[in-house]
């Protein structure tokens, strides 16, 4: 009897032993994925498939740690664009917060939309009446000065449907793919349409990525002494628009080097992923977010206002991009807090 209980007692421990083996072995590979908040779909296999090729010393598709540039978009890439872009909300809130200083604007457009929440006549203005408001909010005062107000700005402004930080609503999958890649020698930039001085402030605290890693649209700067001080001060002038056709130009401007990865979700990121991908030599990746889930976040496409992926998303198929599918391939949205 001793002898079968014995034996009993050896099985059950033997079985509790594989068990908390077993058990390890999947903590540890939870542990060790690069992605958790990517399901193991095809575009998560392409990014990894991906860096393992270009870092794997020996292979043919191996990439010096100097030429691992990848480029990624912001609005609508790394954080909400939707219902319209962060900028665009901070400058209407400038507009408000100035208008006690600018009895005209009551009378005036695009102001007067502004003054009374008239989004509809905003809308109908275009991009005329956006780089308008732009430079009455942006401009005519230096740089520090301009920091300053971002600064205070971002640190408190909620997005209107989450009733979070738009620091906040920043998406959890890219923040690890943006990991992913500078854990395996790759130096990460921001190119963008929005204001290169209006990201510079947060982007490092919130994506990691340096302010000399960002790169956008400017308006002109003068250098000027002002009472004894050297400043840098914002001229209400377009300098450089950092979008479509624009951004291989900043790229090859302001990086220096043709990146091997590139990351966008709109039409505005299309000569970026075609300048990215289309070439010979080394291999080359390309990635579109593709807005799906309505619940979520939002899902919008084609037909947008803000965010529009039409040509790019036919462009994707002819040119083997990954897609993603935010709805079907990403587990979380946000970060968790």
């Amino acid at each position: 009897m001793f002898a079968i209980r014995n034996s009993l007692k050896l099985a059950r421990d033997a079985a509790l032993a594989v068990a908390a083996g077993l058990i390890f072995a999947v903590s540890a590979l939870a542990q060790t994925d690069p992605l958790p908040s990517w399901n193991d779909t095809a575009p998560k296999a392409a990014i990894v498939s991906f860096v393992e090729k270009v870092t794997k010393e020996g292979s043919p598709d191996f990439v010096p740690e100097s030429e691992r540039i990848a480029v990624f978009d912001n609005d609508g890439t790394l954080w909400v664009e939707h219902p319209m872009y962060v900028q665009l909300a901070f400058a209407l809130d400038r507009v408000k917060a100035e208008a006690a200083s600018h009895p005209e604007w009551k009378d005036k457009q695009p102001f007067k939309a502004v003054l009374e929440g008239d989004m509809k006549t905003l809308a109908a203005g275009g991009e005329k009446s956006l780089v308008e408001l732009i430079m009455e909010t942006h401009a005519d005062m230096t740089s520090d000065e301009f920091q300053k107000i971002v600064s205070e700005w971002i640190a408190t402004a909620r997005d209107p449907k989450f009733k979070k930080r738009y620091t906040e609503l920043v998406y959890q999958p890219m923040l690890e793919l943006l990991d992913y890649l500078r854990a395996n020698g790759f130096k990460t930039f921001i190119v963008s349409g929005g204001g290169i001085e209006f990201m510079r402030p947060w982007t490092e605290q919130v994506y990691g990525v340096p302010p000399e890693q960002v790169v956008g649209s400017s308006i002109k700067t003068q250098f000027e002494m002002r009472d004894g001080e050297p400043t840098l001060f914002r001229l209400p002038q377009v300098n450089f628009i950092d979008d479509k056709a624009g951004k291989p130009v900043a790229i090859n401007e302001q990086i220096g080097r043709r990146p091997i990865a590139a990351f966008g979700n709109s039409d505005g990121d299309l000569q970026m992923l075609q300048w990215t991908t289309m070439t010979g030599g080394s291999v080359r990746f390309g990635m579109l977010i593709h807005h799906t889930d309505a619940e979520r976040e939002y899902a919008y496409d084609r037909k947008s206002e803000f965010g529009r992926l039409d040509k790019a998303l036919d462009a994707a198929a002819i040119n083997k991009w990954a897609v993603v599918d935010m709805k079907a391939d990403w587990k979380e949205i946000f970060p968790k807090k």
